[in-house]
Parts: C-alpha cells; structure tokens; sequence
C-alpha cells in the first residue's frame, strides 16, 4: 500500500518577488498553485506555476521535478495542460501579449511545436470534446466572467464568438464571498464609484486618461468581490462540468464551484453541490483552482491549491484528494480529512474511505533546544501552518520534540518546514512581467533526522535525512508495520539559505487504544441564507470534529475541520437550497459519526 499527505510531497521552490506594492522589496516564499494533472501514456503529471517544470508520478504517490524548456512560458501562471489524440498542449496566462501554444508527444525529452496564438488570455482550459470538436475556456478577475469560444482544431485560433459564461454571485453564493470563512459581502456600485472617483483625484488624473480595461481593473481594487478564475471543464454522461475557482487563493475558502449544461458553450446552471472542492479548516486549509482527472483504473481525483499567504499572498501549495459523481450526476470531491495520510491503492476505491490512522500530535506537548520570541515549540504542534517553531540559531545541534502523552503504534510522521522572513539578495536576474521575480535555479537541500522512543531514554532512528540530497519541505515517514512510541525527536536539521529552521507541523499518525469519542451533540442553525452556525457541546476525550453538510443525509459532501467545540461558522451555503448537517468527533483512537439533522432557519 502507498500513502500520500497533503500537500503533495515534492520540491517547491522559492521565489524572489519585486511586488511594485511593496515597493519593490523583496518578497520570498515558496510557491506552486494552479495544478493541471493529466495522465499520458500510464504516467501522472502535474504542471503548476512558478515550478519551472512537470511533476511526475507512476503511482500518485511518488513524484519528481523535471525541468521544462526554457523557451515555454514558465514564468507564467496558471499553466493548462490537456491530452488530444497524440499530443499534449500546453499554454499559459498573459494579459499583456497574444499567447502561444506549445504542443509536444514527449513531455520531458520533447520537441515542443509552438502555435502561434492572436489574444491574450489568463486562466486558460483547453477541452476536447467527444466529436473532435474544440473548446477553449477562460477568465481570472473580480469585474468580468469566464468566457468560453470554440476553437479551429487545426489552428487552434477562435472560430465562433466569444461567449460569458459564468459570473460572481456572492449575494446568493455564499461560498463566494470573500476573506477569511466567506465574511465580507461586496461593496455597492456607488461604494466602488466613489473610491475610484477619490482614487483618481489622489492620482491627479482624469478618468479619459485611462483605457476602459483599465478603468475595470482599478475599480476591481474597490469592489470586494470575489475573483472568478481557473476554468476546467469536464465531460459525464453528455453532461459538461465547467469548474471555476472563488473568492481568492489568499483566503482559507479559496474553494472550485461548478455549473453544469447539455451544451460546451452553455446555458450553465449552478449545480447542486456547490463548492464541490472545499477545505477551510484543518492544517493546511484551501481547495481552489484546480483539474479533475481519472486514473488508469478509473478513480478520479481533483488536484487544486492550498494556502499558506504568509510570505506573500500566493505563498501556495498543491493538493489531491479523491474525487468522483455519484449516481445523480454530481461532481464531489472528499476533503474530510484532507491532509491527513491517504491511501493509494492501485486498483478501484472507493472516494469515501475513512483514514486508517489518527492525529496522534495535535495540541500534544512539544520542547525545543531553542525558540524565537513568538515561534515556541507548541506551535509546532497547533494544527496551523501559519504559525510555526523557529530555533534561536541554525546550527545543527537545535532540536524538536513531540510528546504524544502515552505510548501509541504511530504509523506515520508529516515533516512540515515553514518559512520565516528571509532577507538575502536574490541569487538571479529578475525578470519583468506582471509580477516581476526570479524563481530559485538551483536544487536546493533540506536535511534532518527523525528519531522515536518510547520512555524517552532508549531512541532509534525512524529516518535519517541529514544528508539528503533533496527539498521536500513537506515529507512524509510511512511505517506501516507501526512504532510503539511516546516520544517523536527531529535534529541535525539543514535548510536553504542558513535559515534556523522553523517546523510549522511535526504531525504524527498512528492508532490509539482507548474508547473512540462519544457521540457528538450540537444544534446547527442557518442565521441567514448564507451561512450556517454549528454550536458543538464540548466533551472530554475528543481531539476535534469534523462539520458534515450538504444536500441529502447521503450527500453530506461538505465538510470543515475545527478542533474547537461551541460555535463554529460556515459561510459557505447558497441560498435557497436546503441543507443537512452532521457533527463527527475524533480522537487518537478513531471517529464516532454524529446524527445527521436538517438544517434549521433561525426563528
């Protein structure tokens, strides 16, 4: 058996980003967002932004970076990648130039063929449909719509006309609305008008001087609506799935909607269950702009971005979870406990698979050799990748350590490096664009080694990374035979560019050998149309709850993560549908499922 954990366990590489609203200091994080994961010929590959390259996979579990051509748009967002027939095309986002398209019939050795395009796009989908037939979708801003055309299969340039196809809705979608846990509802268009009106008085300029894509794209920064971006579409049961991503890739509902026609172009309508990729609690929250593929043995999965946005805005990773429709045709994705280890099987599963193994290290006591003022070892321990332990030095002496309170049969450990402010000159040229920045060239090594004890006298090695040649910030340690141990110590640690290391979650998973949680209480009221308040009784010997919501009690596809009881708020309903909610508990010894009820109005 193989086992992945969010985010996927691959190198992500750092950026030096010249943001002009920084004026131009120097912002660096790691970044990778925006994922389109195909399968070509029994392989898996992941083409992301700000990567430099392709991941590769054989199983979904293991993957690697190969670098791309240099003369592909890699210092574009939002690459999209489909297979026709022999070829897999490729392009990528620009607003200031006509874009091109590359086709090639060998991804990592190539040639690629370019394509000459004739107008610029962001966000692109390319979609082939079943009768050879061409279809090109995109879109990425708070002020206009996805648009759709057909495209000449054999030029691949528009032959019909350009049609909107789907528009923000954060009246009635609440999923939409932007800033953290969907909280803010747009501003009126006299709000808008009288900001940029003031904008432009500031500026000392007249509204004439300015073209009217321009205009648009100032009064985007009044507007408080959501970005509708990210387009890719799929085909089921001559149906068509047009996905999209809202309300930011900033926010932990960073999430991917769906609409769904009897037509490539349209009439959409807003399908039943909406958001079908959705994650704004646990450790690593967000699930927004991504693709929907299929196995070769027929399991589907949705691959899409998660938020770090603590560096900068679009500090990103990538993750992948199980995904499907059910027997009325609607599109889901499971994210229940989405970045806890999964199992990869290899043959047909089945989506909605409970873990095998529990968080063992969640608000667990933790030590250190050393901190930071603000960056102590419980931090390590919060389930929270924006807050994180920083060692006082990098020498290589600092160490972490986690105990688990009792002696547990852990089965997996998650080593999750963090970033703290990094202040170096940028090792590259930066190059211009709509972000200027330089991606790091270079593979860099993070190095570390992992111990365990029971008694916290006698320690072995559960892995020992100290001279690795790799720069996974996110790795994995699967035993699947199982460590009885109580204690779990991380050392000799080596990150890139002498940083003193910082772990945001040394998470730890195994099997307990106690009761299981009793059965949840709570009441779940909808106080409004958009929103929905679970106030959860707390109980003893519970670690978390999972919210549980959605369209039918076995529809409940839905789901937000909290490790806190009361009053937990869900702002992501869509008004006038009716909903059922059901509270789940867990601990280190497994999951108690509550009792599902219908959601209720607030009288």
């Amino acid at each position: 058996m193989k086992y992945l954990c969010n985010p996927i366990n691959i190198n992500y590489r750092y950026q030096f980003n010249a943001d002009p609203r920084k004026h131009g200091l120097l912002q660096i994080c790691r970044e990778s967002a925006d994922p389109s994961m195909i399968c070509f010929r029994g392989r898996y590959y992941i083409f992301a932004s700000m990567t430099l390259g392709v991941w590769v996979s054989d199983d979904l579990v293991n993957w690697e970076n190969h670098r791309l051509p240099e003369d592909l748009p890699l210092y574009d967002y939002a690459p999209d990648v489909r297979v026709i027939g022999d070829w897999v095309w490729f392009c990528a986002s620009s607003r200031d130039r006509n874009c091109d398209r590359w086709r090639t019939k060998d991804i990592l050795n190539g040639p690629y063929e370019k394509v000459e395009g004739n107008f610029p796009f962001w966000d692109p989908n390319l979609f082939a449909d079943d009768d050879g037939r061409i279809y090109f979708y995109w879109g990425c801003s708070n002020m206009t719509p996805i648009y759709g055309t057909e495209l000449d299969p054999e030029t691949m340039l528009p032959i019909g006309e350009t049609k909107a196809l789907i528009d923000g809705n954060p009246w009635s979608n609440g999923y939409e609305r932007v800033g953290e846990n969907n909280t803010e509802l747009p501003a009126s268009d006299e709000e808008v008008e009288m900001k940029f009106q003031g904008f432009l008085k500031a500026q000392g300029m007249p509204a004439a001087a300015l073209t009217p894509e321009l205009q648009t794209l100032i009064k985007g920064m009044f507007t408080r609506r959501p970005y509708i971006e990210g387009a890719w579409m799929d085909k089921h049961c001559g149906k068509y799935y047009l996905q999209y991503a809202a309300p930011g890739a900033q926010y932990n509902v960073y999430c991917d909607g769906v609409y769904v026609s009897d037509s490539p172009l349209g009439p959409f309508e807003l399908a039943e269950n909406n958001p079908y990729s959705y994650k704004p609690g646990g450790f690593l929250p967000g699930a927004g702009h991504g693709s929907t593929m299929q196995d070769e043995q027929g399991n589907r999965w949705h691959v899409s971005t998660m938020r770090i946005s603590m560096n900068h805005d679009f500090e990103r990773r990538v993750g992948l979870w199980p995904a499907g429709f059910d027997k009325d045709g609607e599109l889901f994705c499971n994210q229940r406990y989405g970045d806890w280890p999964m199992k990869v099987t290899g043959f047909r599963q089945d989506p909605w698979d409970d873990p095998e193994w529990m968080l063992l290290s969640a608000g667990k006591k933790a030590e250190a050799s050393s901190c930071t003022e603000g960056h102590e070892p419980a931090k390590a321990a919060e389930e929270n990748v924006q807050t994180w332990w920083q060692a006082e030095t990098n020498s290589r002496e600092e160490w972490l350590q986690i105990d688990l309170g009792d002696v547990f049969d852990v089965h997996a450990v998650q080593v999750n490096f963090a970033d703290d402010v990094i202040s170096i000159p940028c090792p590259g040229e930066i190059r211009p664009g709509s972000q200027a920045r330089y991606i790091e060239e270079r593979n860099l090594k993070t190095q570390w080694k992992l111990e365990g004890s029971a008694d916290g006298k006698e320690w072995f090695v559960i892995a020992d990374k100290s001279s690795a040649e790799t720069d996974l910030s996110h790795d994995l340690v699967v035993c699947e035979e199982g460590m009885q141990l109580r204690y779990v110590r991380l050392s000799d640690m080596c990150v890139p560019y002498e940083q003193k290391p910082c772990i945001s979650g040394l998470r730890v998973f195994g099997k307990g050998h106690g009761e299981k949680p009793a059965v949840p209480v709570f009441t779940a009221v909808r106080p409004n149309d958009l929103d929905l308040i679970a106030d959860i009784k707390e109980q003893p010997d519970t670690v978390g709850y999972n919210i549980l919501f959605g369209s039918a009690p076995d529809k409940l596809y839905h789901s937000m993560m909290t490790f806190h009881a009361g009053e937990n708020r869900i702002g992501a309903l869509v008004k006038g549908r009716k909903y059922y909610v059901r509270v789940d508990a867990f601990n280190e010894t497994g999951i108690t499922e509550g009792t599902c009820v219908p959601l209720e109005e607030k009288a």
